[in-house]
């Protein structure tokens, strides 16, 4: 199957899968504690609960797709994504709410970026990056899409039948779709007869191998640390800073067309970019980001700025996660290294927009975010010096 069938087929399962899992509480929290009567706390700590299950078995699950094929991981992925929403729907209890989130944090593992782009790399060894550009294009729709989509739903049929309507998704869309676009793609005999010849130049070993993956491992952690806190409270974030209702929406609704943008900006321009050099520019935007925006003083212009860079900023480091570790340690175990990667990212996502709700709380706006520029800066600083050592890649 031609590799643009592949991703193709792949970025409208991460449409799905991401609008249905990691994205659905953006439109259905307010529904569902209507209809409920249960606590934020309750909502959005089963959410925490799924992402800190991600990062447990993060590395197990890269490491099963590098052994088995990314096929029947994000197969067994989309099923359990729809047993998950379905658990939710129809026994809406605290008990079974927490425990459908869990079997979904199970499945946003198997079956987003990260399963992706280890599928990607076993079917497309020299050209996984630009593949991951592609993929990421599609991604990057997931909220622009179900954010509106699982609100008319809601409104119209209510959240437990958008449950049901979402876990059909995964049946009758994502799970063929997994099935016909992987089959024959990423065994770990493809991935095998895929690898280049590794050099001491190109992909690291030993000592020098696990310093290079705890530095990258750093700059993850923390850029997404800063992205969680702030994403998650990114409109009332604004209104906390003196803008209105209307300006702060507005403001938010510039990060995902900047995010997709400087996706395209990779694509056209990948090719004289190195790795190395799109990890530096993708790091390097959020404490840039955030600086303008505080010594704008926080003001209309500086916010325009701010969702700008920080989409743009979002947009990068999700090309750049897959593309530097490839550089460095290339295609072999390349689920497993992911996995290890972002199992450090994963627990602070889910601490993160609880943090930061006790930070705002304590302080003001302007604080929280100076303190989450220092974040920001420190997870630039770790993938300098990773560039630094390994200018050549």
């Amino acid at each position: 199957m031609p590799l643009w069938r592949v991703i193709t087929g792949l970025g409208v399962t991460q449409i799905i899968g991401w609008g249905t899992t990691y994205y659905m509480l953006g439109a259905l929290s307010q529904d569902i504690a209507a209809s409920t009567g249960w606590s934020k706390t309750l909502i959005f700590g089963a959410f925490s609960a799924a992402l800190l299950l991600s990062g447990a078995i993060s590395r197990a699950a890269g490491r099963t797709i590098d052994r088995i094929g990314g096929r029947k991981v994000m197969s067994l992925g989309s099923l359990a994504s729809a047993a998950g929403l379905l658990l939710i729907a129809a026994v809406p209890t605290p008990a079974f709410y927490i425990a459908g989130w869990l079997v979904l944090g199970v499945a946003m593992r198997l079956a987003t970026y990260d399963a992706a782009f280890a599928s990607l790399a076993h079917i497309a060894p020299k050209n996984t990056r630009r593949a991951i550009s592609y993929l990421t294009l599609f991604g990057g729709l997931a909220s622009t899409v179900f954010w509106p989509l699982g609100h008319w739903l809601s409104a119209r049929y209510g959240w437990q039948a958008t449950l049901v309507a979402f876990a059909a998704l995964h049946i009758l869309v994502c799970l063929p779709i997994h099935a016909t676009v992987l089959a024959g793609h990423g065994e770990p005999e493809a991935a095998d007869a895929g690898q280049q010849p590794a050099t001491a130049m190109r992909y690291l070993e030993g000592p020098e191998r696990r310093t290079a993956m705890a530095l990258f491992a750093v700059a993850i952690a923390l850029n997404g640390l800063v992205f969680a806190a702030i994403s998650a409270h990114v409109v009332p974030l604004f209104q906390a800073l003196g803008f209105n209702g209307s300006a702060a929406v507005t403001f938010a609704a510039l990060i995902g067309p900047s995010q997709v943008a400087s996706r395209l900006g990779d694509i056209f321009m990948g090719r004289r970019i190195t790795a190395m050099q799109l990890g530096l520019i993708a790091f390097g935007l959020l404490p840039l980001a955030l600086a303008v925006f505080a010594i704008g003083g926080f003001s209309a212009g500086a916010a325009v700025v701010f969702a700008l860079f920080y989409g743009m900023s979002n947009g990068l480091v999700t090309i750049a996660k897959g593309a530097v570790p490839l550089s460095l340690f290339g295609s072999k175990g390349y689920g497993e290294m992911l996995g290890t990667l972002s199992a450090p990212n994963l627990v602070l996502n889910a601490l993160a927009p609880t943090l930061f709700a006790i930070l705002l709380d304590r302080t003001s706006a302007a604080a929280a975010l100076l303190t989450t520029l220092a974040a920001a800066v420190l997870s630039t600083l770790a993938m300098a010096v990773l560039a630094r050592r390994h200018t050549s890649v």
